[in-house]
């Protein structure tokens, strides 16, 4: 039985699981630091890696008594290496350094987006390569092809603002609490999504790329404009955002033989877009698979099944593993204008 330690602080929660190679969580943990960081509406990356320093050593120390397991009887340590706030990623990869030094165990520096990109494979164990992926969390917003571990091939990314930036944006201009996304699709709720005309940015143009700049900017007029009610702004953006990855995610699928259809990433936790992307692969003929909520956010599970997967095929990393700011999954794609090359 593979056991798997892993460590995710790349934004602003501090995760550590413990994961099987035969897709068990032992035991797992998450610290949020949404109240350090509501009177910003927003993360503040020096609170973030001093709030990762303060908890990830007792987060160890307690998912490992939780299992009953010794650090030595553990097979590797994973811990995401990028992308995400280099002051976390730092505190995350440099202590899962540590202990793989102390105890004679293999690395794993697992890139996020792996960890979400493979995450449905953790709970989803008739889902095979090859599977065409929608990614859409905070920081990215990418169409990719998932052919295995390792090897990814892009089809789309944003030009400018990821999804879930565009999320927490419409929350802080509707004076909603952070983080943005659940308070969205709360207020939502109650909203009708054809109340306020919003732009669908790049829908019907063919364009097989994201972009939600221009949105953001329509929700910003809209709440100046005072004619609206908050319920029906949300709702209508909600729908916009849901319309967007419809139309791409369309046009993707008919680049892709990938009999399935995944989406994962922090945005996938959003009930209106699982359902109506669920609704989309039925209609190609496509199976359709994603995460339950809690694995679409950030967390440790995905990162040390990722490392389980990675260490399964013999891709382990030396102790000199760079952290990185920006790491693309696909790193021979071609630029796309606008921010996209970040992606």
């Amino acid at each position: 039985m593979t056991l798997i330690l892993g460590l995710e602080s790349s934004c602003d929660d501090t995760a550590v699981a413990l994961v099987t190679g035969d897709r068990r969580i032992l035991a797992q943990r998450v610290v949020g630091q949404n109240q350090a960081h509501q009177p910003f509406g927003g993360v503040v990356p020096e609170i973030a890696a001093r709030a990762h320093v303060e908890v990830l050593p007792s987060l160890v120390t307690d998912v490992l008594g939780e299992a009953g397991i010794a650090l030595d009887e553990v097979d590797a340590i994973a811990a995401t290496a990028g992308p995400g706030l280099i002051g976390g990623v730092l505190v995350g990869l440099l202590t899962a350094k540590g202990l793989a030094l102390a105890s004679g165990k293999p690395l794993v520096a697992v890139n996020h987006l792996e960890g979400h990109a493979l995450s449905p494979r953790l709970v989803d164990p008739d889902l095979a390569f090859p599977y065409l992926l929608l990614l859409a969390s905070g920081g990215h917003c990418q169409l990719l092809e998932v052919r295995g571990v390792g090897d990814y091939s892009r089809l789309a990314t944003t030009i400018d603002d990821a999804a879930g930036e565009a999320f927490d944006k419409a929350a802080k201009l509707l004076g909603l609490p952070y983080p943005g996304g659940p308070a969205v699709e709360a207020l939502a709720r109650s909203g009708d999504p054809k109340a306020v005309p919003l732009p669908r940015p790049l829908v019907g143009s063919g364009e097989p790329h994201f972009s939600f700049a221009g949105l953001k900017s329509a929700v910003q007029r809209a709440v100046l404009a005072g004619t609206h009610r908050p319920e029906d702004i949300a709702a209508s953006f909600q729908q916009a955002v849901v319309d967007c990855f419809v139309d791409r995610t369309r046009i993707a699928l008919a680049k892709s033989d990938a009999p399935t259809l995944v989406v994962a990433g922090g945005v996938a936790a959003n009930i209106s877009v699982r359902s109506a992307l669920e609704q989309l692969a039925a209609s190609e003929g496509r199976r359709f698979s994603v995460p339950p909520g809690w694995l679409c956010t950030d967390n440790a599970a995905m990162i040390a099944w990722a490392g389980a997967e990675r260490f399964a095929a013999g891709l382990v990393d030396g102790l000199d593993a760079p952290a990185r700011a920006r790491w693309p999954l696909d790193e021979s794609a071609e630029t796309v204008r606008g921010a996209g090359v970040k992606a």
